[in-house]
């Protein structure tokens, strides 16, 4: 453990920072002048040979290439009563895949849950003729009792709307409550309950703070141990909620200027990611540093896509897409 990184006390327990914690900065500074970068689409590759050479996503969610499909194409992108909305976005997320989403509009129109044809959906999807998964993180099956795993996700999406699902989330007082009515779904444990109430949250139906609530997925689990050791156990959440709060003292303690998204601070869910993140990071930067898991690589190695980004763009309620964009054109982006 490093003496040079000082003690800090989450949810009354005093913990020790490893050098992983002050890594956990300087990626996300890095990681976020690295996007920028590839918004200018300057074909500047960043310095640091770790992030030169492995995949790694943004630090924050909804810059991600998929989370702006689905914030742009599937959230806005349709008729916005809930009931459509809720179902686009439930559609998607089951798959989260973007050839996927583009296969069904491309054969069925625009999905509305009105011109909804389940039959006609299920025959698509059964003729697919590219995986219909997004390898990013598993999604079980629901076991509904569908002979293949995409009908079962089918039958769950429109489950939910018969159920009134869209009328339940205009209901609810916050995201943990979100949360709770998504979790009670087959198939929806914690970490998919949660990101799916992130995406159900971008759009127009809700607009609850990132900063109300939390849920630590395996990855995140994985980087707070590696930055805190074992005495973080069972304070996770809280621990996400400390590095959101606090994120202006430890950029500022390292001399690093982190080029926030339009003025948005990171919220929990973006520290969330940040630990999932730092984990895979740390395997190659701080390899005798334990985690859970127990990986030693990095599985996914970066390849940059000669397409220019499409211009960001982020859901309205934030306010921030010209700011962003004007980021993105200006000549130097703070470090």
């Amino acid at each position: 453990m490093s003496e040079s990184i000082p003690d800090i006390t989450v949810a009354g327990r005093r913990l020790r920072p490893s050098p992983v914690f002050d890594t956990y900065w300087r990626f996300a500074a890095a990681r976020q002048e690295a996007y920028f970068a590839r918004l200018r689409d300057n074909g500047t590759a960043p310095s640091d040979p770790i992030l030169a050479r492995h995949r790694f996503t943004n630090c924050y969610r909804a810059a991600d290439r998929v989370s702006q499909f689905a914030i742009h194409d599937v959230g806005y992108g349709g008729p916005q009563k809930p009931r459509d909305v809720v179902f686009r976005m439930l559609l998607f997320k089951f798959f989260n895949k973007i050839d996927t989403w583009r296969l069904l509009e491309a054969e069925l129109g625009t999905v509305t849950w009105a011109s909804w044809q389940p039959a006609a959906a299920r025959a698509v999807l059964d003729a697919a003729r590219h995986a219909l998964y997004s390898p990013a993180y598993i999604i079980p099956p629901p076991r509904l009792g569908g002979t293949r795993k995409h009908h079962d996700h089918l039958l769950l999406a429109e489950t939910m709307i018969h159920d009134g699902l869209a009328e339940k989330l205009q209901d609810a007082h916050g995201l943990a409550n979100v949360f709770a009515l998504l979790r009670a779904y087959p198939g929806l444990g914690d970490f998919l309950a949660f990101q799916f109430s992130i995406d159900l949250n971008y759009t127009a139906v809700l607009d609850f703070s990132e900063n109300d609530f939390v849920v630590a997925g395996p990855g995140a689990r994985d980087g707070i141990r590696k930055c805190f050791g074992p005495a973080a156990h069972g304070i996770e959440d809280a621990v996400i909620a400390y590095m959101s709060d606090t994120q202006e003292a430890h950029f500022a303690r390292l001399g690093l200027r982190f080029a926030s998204l339009g003025g948005r601070r990171l919220h929990r869910v973006d520290c969330q990611n940040l630990f999932c993140e730092v984990d895979k990071y740390a395997r190659v930067a701080h390899p005798a540093v334990p985690g859970i898991s127990g990986r030693t690589r990095i599985k996914q190695q970066y390849h940059r896509n000669g397409d220019p980004m499409p211009a960001p763009w982020f859901p309205p309620k934030w306010g921030i897409t010209e700011a962003v964009r004007a980021q993105a054109a200006a000549v130097v982006v703070p470090r």
